[in-house]
């Protein structure tokens, strides 16, 4: 795992803390982590990323650690790539790349599995030069070049191909997807969405609250495609609860891109409940990538509670309730607003104070004066 902190850098996540998250998702993609490396660089290197004394260092770790591939914590140009495989003679992959494949190992419907191919797709255009290693992964055909055209040439115009064909189908779904949420509206139900950053509990949440069965696991994006449950309300009313996929740092633009259409299940949304994970040191910085991306959906004026999850793992006594953990963390509640609550999806605490905010929030756009 490789990271550059650079100096003056508005970002406010300490670089052991990015790269402790890259490892993460790297233990997701079932990579087994043998070493990390930072450095302090006024900007990274245009042509290699890192400085050239960092980069004999990584190059003289190769002996001792016996590494065969190298993870970067940022987006790397097709040239910085190119120069570091070559210096390195080792693969050679970014941030962006790590987390597509997890997103492909995780897409289990098929609408996720287009959506990633496009992000795949649309990422790999760019880096072909120099790299392209054959078209048979695209599943694209060979013997289709024309005259004078080189390989090069002809593997990008059956990627642009591919990219419209793909394009094609997901407005397809996402047309079905229209007619689906318009049936919804007419029948007056209440959707909510879950919204957070990877593995802050969303899942659990959704399992807890409709008594589900989604996938959970404790791995970044153990969940991707939505998935939405009827939810019974303290009035007895009903409402749609949709579990969306995870926010991270650094997502990829090619993924916010391809998962327009579920994306705009949050659009369609009447409410959003973040759910924050309260045990992660890094909990601020997470929420405030959940608003940042929020804010680049045009979401920031949606109805929102927050959930303050798993604060059964910041009470020191295990075996105690719902009410004395609750109790433990008066501090916190003593500077929460009105629609935030604290729980624990997995002990199911929490949820009927959560209910009775949902209840309210939604009778409130139901009936605003």
């Amino acid at each position: 795992m490789v990271a550059v902190s650079v100096k003056g850098s508005s970002n406010k996540w300490p670089v052991e803390d990015s790269i402790e998250e890259l490892a993460q998702l790297a233990n997701t993609a079932g990579v087994s982590v043998a070493g990390k490396l930072t450095q302090r660089l006024p900007k990274p290197s245009k042509t290699h990323y890192l400085g050239k004394g960092k980069l004999g260092e990584l190059l003289s770790l190769k002996d001792s650690i016996n590494y065969d591939v190298v993870i970067f914590d940022d987006e790397l140009s097709p040239l910085q790539q190119r120069n570091l495989e070559e210096a390195l003679q080792v693969k050679v992959i970014d941030r962006a790349a790590l987390i597509l494949d997890i997103f492909a190992k995780r897409a289990r419907t098929h609408e996720g599995q287009l959506q990633v191919e496009l992000a795949q797709h649309q990422y790999l255009l760019p880096r072909l030069a120099g790299q392209w290693s054959h078209l048979e992964r695209l599943g694209a055909g060979i013997g289709t070049r024309g005259p004078g055209e080189s390989q090069l040439e002809t593997d990008k115009r059956l990627i642009r191909q591919k990219i419209h064909h793909l394009k094609m189908q997901i407005e397809e779904v996402r047309k079905h997807r229209t007619l689906y949420r318009q049936k919804r509206k007419k029948s007056g139900i209440h959707i909510v969405a879950l919204v957070g950053y990877t593995n802050g509990g969303k899942s659990t949440l959704l399992n807890a609250l409709s008594h589900a069965d989604v996938f959970v696991e404790d791995k970044l994006f153990a969940t991707l495609d939505p998935t939405t449950r009827r939810l019974t309300l303290p009035d007895k009313s009903a409402a749609l609860v949709t579990d969306t996929v995870g926010f991270i740092r650094k997502l990829p633009p090619t993924i916010v891109t391809a998962f327009r259409a579920t994306l705009e299940e949050l659009t369609e949304a009447s409410a959003l409940i973040h759910v924050v994970d309260l045990t992660s040191h890094n909990a601020a910085e997470q929420c405030e990538t959940v608003e940042d991306i929020l804010g680049d959906l045009n979401l920031m004026d949606k109805p929102r509670i927050t959930a303050l999850n798993k604060i059964d793992l910041l009470v020191d006594d295990k075996t105690c309730d719902e009410a004395t953990a609750i109790n433990y963390l008066s501090d916190w509640r003593a500077g929460m607003n009105k629609n935030t609550v604290l729980i624990s999806a997995e002990k199911r605490w929490g949820l009927t104070k959560l209910l009775e905010l949902v209840n309210h929030t939604l009778t409130k756009i139901a009936h605003p004066f």
